[in-house]
């Protein structure tokens, strides 16, 4: 799907979401929550939708589920810190392992990783690129405008 970013990739498996990319991958074939996803990031860009209400397929090891987990938790046009996440977690000397886990979010936008940020308030990393995660950002504060 095309949107400001660029090309989206989306990837389902048994009627769950797991993947969206911005590297070229082979889709899987159009399904109920495919479509659903396209028509939401498109509500999304548009500055119409501030969560998503999709099934997700978020597999990976236990602590890198509850790290994405909490992402889901952070509101719309907020930031945290890694440190902050980690404390979501119980946990605030695992910042460094929390942003190994958002770095391999297999559905960015959707489980909002762009809105952690450097404890100094610095944007800090973003696996889909440092432009995209200002996009984002940006994207936001004019939606609660």
């Amino acid at each position: 799907m095309n949107t400001p970013l660029g090309a989206i990739y989306l990837g389902a498996q048994d009627e769950r979401l797991k993947f969206l990319s911005f590297d070229k991958h082979k889709c899987t074939e159009s399904c109920d929550v495919l479509d659903a996803a396209h028509a939401q990031l498109l509500e999304y860009f548009k500055g119409e939708r501030k969560t998503f209400k999709l099934p997700l397929d978020l597999s990976g090891t236990q602590f890198q589920q509850s790290a994405w987990k909490a992402l889901i938790e952070i509101p719309y046009g907020k930031t945290v810190s890694y440190k902050a996440q980690a404390a979501m977690l119980g946990d605030i000397k695992k910042a460094r392992a929390i942003g190994l886990a958002n770095g391999k979010n297999p559905l960015p936008i959707i489980v909002p990783c762009h809105r952690v940020v450097r404890t100094d308030g610095k944007l800090g990393g973003y696996s889909c690129g440092i432009e995209k995660k200002i996009f984002l950002l940006e994207l936001e504060k004019k939606g609660l405008g």
